[in-house]
């Protein structure tokens, strides 16, 4: 049985060719396509349950998919992994402030391409038997539906940051360094940097509207998640 399935976004042939390679070896159901427009139809008439994105591809590159894909409700929450030769800082704190879960610059290790993706994979897809649900002020987090409610309102999070949402709540009123964020929440310290935690707070405030203002900084140490808002 397949492990997932798997849009790869490439315009290089033998780059996507490998991608697949490796991945299929692992089990898990995978399908190609080069543009940006093709990803986009493609994901207009098939469930996918992780994209692997290039950002330099024809016409609309990878960046613009990725802000495309985190506006459309039904898509919003499927995780993204960047795949690109684009390395510099400027680089990936874009990556991750359009919505991406992770980013790996070529050239790459198949094997830490495919534990980044099960990575992924596996914070999308909460523990079942986790129940918790979690009340702070106007927010609600509900683990085992994947869910987050503001005023009765359903807000739509990437994986990652319905991770690190679910990290501060469960340790709520506790300070989180941003490196003890990061070993928890992308489980890979050494190759991201707190840059990465500050952009994602910040999407994840923005999203939350108000009640965003319920995380946080502690300055110089990292974000705790209040009591209620201020």
């Amino acid at each position: 049985m397949a492990k997932g399935k798997v849009l790869i976004v490439e315009d290089d042939k033998n780059i996507a060719k490998l991608v697949k390679y490796n991945l299929e070896k692992e089990g898990f159901s995978c399908s190609t396509v080069i543009t940006g427009e093709d990803a986009m139809e493609y994901l207009d008439r098939e469930p996918v349950d992780i994209i692997i994105l290039d950002v330099m591809l024809p016409k609309i590159d990878g960046f613009e998919v990725c802000r495309r894909i985190r506006r459309i409700p039904s898509l919003a929450q499927i995780p993204v992994l960047i795949l690109t030769a684009k390395g510099e800082e400027i680089d990936r704190v874009l990556g991750f402030e359009l919505g991406a879960d992770d980013y790996v610059v070529k050239p790459f290790s198949p094997r830490e391409l495919i534990l980044r993706l099960k990575n992924l994979l596996k914070r999308g897809r909460p523990e079942e038997e986790s129940k918790d649900i979690f009340n702070v002020d106007r927010l609600t987090v509900d683990i085992s539906r994947h869910k987050v409610i503001v005023d009765k309102k359903s807000i739509s999070l990437t994986a990652m940051e319905f991770k690190l949402l679910v990290t501060l709540i469960k340790t709520k009123g506790r300070v989180q360094s941003r490196e003890r964020l990061l070993d928890n929440v992308w489980n890979m310290a050494a190759e991201v940097t707190t840059r990465t935690v500050d952009t994602h707070i910040k999407r994840l405030r923005q999203k939350l509207g108000k009640t965003g203002k319920l995380i946080e900084t502690v300055r110089g140490v990292g974000y705790r998640l209040s009591e209620r808002e201020e």
